[in-house]
């Protein structure tokens, strides 16, 4: 990729997925995945609880538990009562929960592929992650915003606009002087969501899918914005609390 596409010279960047990820890498990647997995992700930070983020949902995933002593993430369809799924709520409900392997085809997919470090963000941590990133911008840092998006059934990326929104608003609470022009655009986009999280997030393609399956209450976990203090870091592919 070139340095243009790479939006080099800006010290905050936004894109998607797992390409535009690795073409506009900085010194941080932030991955917004707001239904859900980056919203599950800040249900368990605020708990306490570390995260393993698996790209597949086969044997690969149960092995992966069975290497951290951690309970595996069941399907949401497949959840029985008292499991855990990608479902937030399952998380927050979870008894005796104390380490988790998430899987996920998308965000779990682009924070695996970093080389650098990875923050997960969402609209419950937006606020606290922002305050988590300034200093760094006043070091010099560059940090790349990722739009994890979603997959239509032919496997190329669906742009979901939660993703885009819950980029946005982690952009729109950073210094404006630092933004590329594609960065500027998220936080542009992000005002509807700031001002009715939950009223933007029903209505949009992904929130209405969930809403049909029987999981709209999703949907409300993930518009509470602001309400998570914890901003999870991956460290040695686990993703760590952090309140800092």
């Amino acid at each position: 990729m070139s340095g243009v596409h790479g939006q080099d010279g800006h010290r905050i960047r936004f894109d998607w997925g797992p390409v535009g990820a690795a073409a506009t890498a900085g010194d941080l990647l932030v991955v917004v995945d707001v239904l859900s997995f980056s919203t599950t992700l800040s249900v368990a930070a605020d708990r306490g609880v570390p995260v393993v983020p698996c790209r597949w949902r086969d044997g690969r995933a149960t092995d992966l538990a069975r290497a951290h002593r951690a309970t595996l993430a069941v399907p949401r369809s497949a959840a029985g009562p008292g499991e855990v799924s990608l479902s937030p709520g399952t998380v927050r409900a979870a008894a005796g929960l104390q380490r988790l392997v998430l899987p996920s085809p998308n965000g779990s997919a682009i924070a695996a592929a970093a080389r650098g470090p990875v923050l997960g963000v969402s609209l419950r941590n937006r606020a606290a992650a922002a305050d988590r990133i300034r200093p760094l911008l006043e070091r010099g840092l560059r940090i790349t915003v990722v739009a994890a998006g979603e997959r239509w059934p032919d496997g190329s990326l669906r742009p979901a606009v939660e993703d885009l929104w819950g980029a946005g608003a982690l952009i729109a609470a950073l210094p404006a002087d630092g933004c590329s022009p594609e960065a500027a655009a998220a936080a542009a986009a992000a005002g509807p969501v700031l001002a009715d999280p939950a009223g933007m997030l029903h209505g949009c393609a992904s929130g209405r899918e969930l809403a049909a399956i029987g999981f709209g209450d999703d949907v409300e976990v993930a518009a509470e914005l602001d309400a998570g203090t914890a901003v999870p870091e991956l460290r040695d592919g686990v993703f760590e609390p952090d309140r800092r």
